[in-house]
């Protein structure tokens, strides 16, 4: 239980973060899209740390979460880098 729970605690912000993030920032239209996006993002980030308590193990919890957390940044820097987003001011 103390696996899943640190897991939750540490890994469900900043796997929220790359979720809602990627979703803002890929959105067609950023200046109506990016409120709603930052507006759903306690419910994202409470869904993500709920997951973590259906993983069998507090490994496997770590494992998944620490992944996708790894993914989704990786996925942010590299649509940064190919020049697919486009931070509107």
């Amino acid at each position: 239980m103390w696996g899943k729970s640190t897991a939750a605690f540490f890994l469900g912000l900043p796997l929220a973060v790359a979720v809602v993030g990627l979703c803002a920032l890929l959105s067609g239209d950023q200046a109506r899209t990016t409120l709603p996006w930052l507006l759903a993002f306690f419910p994202v980030w409470i869904a993500v740390m709920a997951l973590a308590f259906l993983f069998r193990s507090g490994l496997r919890a770590w494992l998944w979460m620490g992944g996708a957390t790894l993914l989704g940044y990786a996925a942010l820097h590299g649509a940064k880098l190919a020049g697919l987003l486009k931070v509107g001011a």
